[in-house]
């Protein structure tokens, strides 16, 4: 079967187990891990590989998201149809997306179809056709896709921040790719990059719901060793931790669209996802901007009517990291947004944040992560994430503790280094008025 190892168990106060965590190595690097839950009848499954759009060269901008497209196809024994209806047939959920250092291929089943959904999988990754009929067909679908971003300002002035931040680097990159990258792929190309980055040492399983592991290796094995797959012995790809986060590049962006409304995104470089410090920033950014009673939705919204929209963010990679703040106002307003927001985060950072502030992120953070794990998707996110990318995987005590452990002073600290560094501002939205005068 592979070496395998129980990772966690939690009982409760009878003794009965309510959640166990276990994890086997298969031959060739594939690593499946598995969390039985107490008291559900769903089961479900993700296939995590580590690619992602900061992987591709310039030449295969948007490939890793046109491979995840192609690989709901067909196979040598299912055709598209065949995979649709299988999963549909059971009421099962069946979908995929590329972020950009990952994709994740998954399921939701009733308990007693997850061999089937396995198998489904399975196949897909091992056995996709990957015919130049297809290429054709979804390069469309893929072309149709872009354009509909580019009709989203939200998505727009994101895609605008990370460009500027990062510039024209994998990072800075939109994760689809563009219309002259998409039509320029091959074939070819996207096989070649299926075969050298859909390795098993590449790949994680990960399962959650009422599942008994044994089982779930055994399906894993058995639908993953289509075509020699699982030969071979690789170390797993394993996340690098410790590496400072990288430069962003410091700077305006402007998108000019006939909207109605401006949105902006205004931001500076933050921590990557193994930074010990990410509680301390979880804490920091509710207080922030991360519900109704925070500082950002208090002054801008509530007190002055500026913004229907505004949030603060973190978004955090293997090497880099950043952190905003999304706005979505009329034009109008745009430079008294801009004002507040800026003074905003100067005071977090020159005074930090109170004690009850503190206090009420913790409690809102404990509350997320508790209600987000709720069901076995989000069980099986955990999983997969945390064996794919930060290489460790905390209890949901674990959790809360770090949560718990965050003080004021730790808080004020990471705010002091973050806010007074350059900033990084996209905005998107119609062009200034000529002035008559002039």
């Amino acid at each position: 079967m592979g070496s395998t190892r129980t990772l966690q168990t939690v009982r409760d106060a009878e003794g009965q187990v309510t959640s166990r965590v276990r994890r086997t190595l298969l031959p060739g690097g594939l690593r499946v891990i598995t969390e039985q839950m107490a008291g559900v009848r769903s089961a479900s499954i993700g296939v995590w590989v580590a690619v992602g759009s900061r992987h591709e060269s310039p030449s295969l901008h948007g490939c890793s998201h046109f491979l995840e497209h192609l690989l709901f196809k067909g196979t040598r024994e299912r055709s598209a149809m065949d995979i649709s209806v299988a999963l549909d047939a059971v009421g099962g959920e069946f979908n995929a997306f590329t972020a950009k250092e990952y994709t994740c291929f998954h399921a939701r089943v009733l308990d007693d179809d997850l061999p089937l959904a396995v198998d489904v999988l399975g196949d897909m990754i091992t056995s996709s056709l990957l015919s130049e009929e297809d290429v054709e067909a979804e390069r469309e679908v893929i072309l149709d896709e872009i354009a509909m971003h580019d009709d989203d300002p939200d998505d727009v002035v994101h895609n605008l921040f990370a460009q500027q931040a990062w510039g024209d680097s994998p990072l800075g990159r939109g994760i689809a790719g563009t219309h002259e990258s998409i039509s320029a792929l091959t074939r070819a190309q996207v096989a070649r990059f299926h075969r050298r980055h859909y390795r098993p040492a590449s790949m994680v399983v990960s399962v959650a719901g009422n599942v008994d592991h044994a089982s779930v290796v055994r399906q894993v094995r058995r639908a993953f060793d289509r075509n020699s797959f699982l030969i071979g012995d690789e170390a797993p790809v394993r996340p690098r931790t410790g590496a400072p986060a990288r430069r962003v590049n410091a700077g305006t962006t402007t998108a000019h669209r006939q909207l109605e409304q401006v949105n902006l995104v205004l931001g500076v470089r933050g921590i990557t996802r193994s930074d010990p410090r990410r509680f301390v920033l979880g804490v920091l950014n509710t207080a922030l901007g991360g519900g109704t009673s925070s500082r950002l939705f208090q002054e801008v919204r509530e007190r002055r009517g500026l913004a229907y929209s505004v949030y603060s963010f973190g978004s955090h990679h293997e090497d880099a990291g950043l952190v905003g703040v999304s706005v979505g106002c009329l034009p109008s307003k745009v430079d008294e947004v801009l004002e507040v927001v800026r003074s905003e985060l100067r005071r977090v950072g020159s005074e930090g944040i109170s004690e009850e502030e503190v206090r009420r992120g913790q409690g809102q953070l404990r509350g997320s992560v508790v209600l987000g794990l709720e069901d076995s998707g989000a069980r099986m996110s955990r999983l997969g994430k945390a064996e794919l990318l930060h290489g460790e995987l905390l209890s949901i005590d674990e959790m809360l503790a770090r949560i718990d452990a965050v003080t004021v002073e730790e808080v004020r600290s990471l705010a002091a280094e973050l806010f007074f560094q350059p900033e990084v501002l996209a905005v998107v939205g119609p062009a200034p008025e000529a002035d008559p005068a002039s």
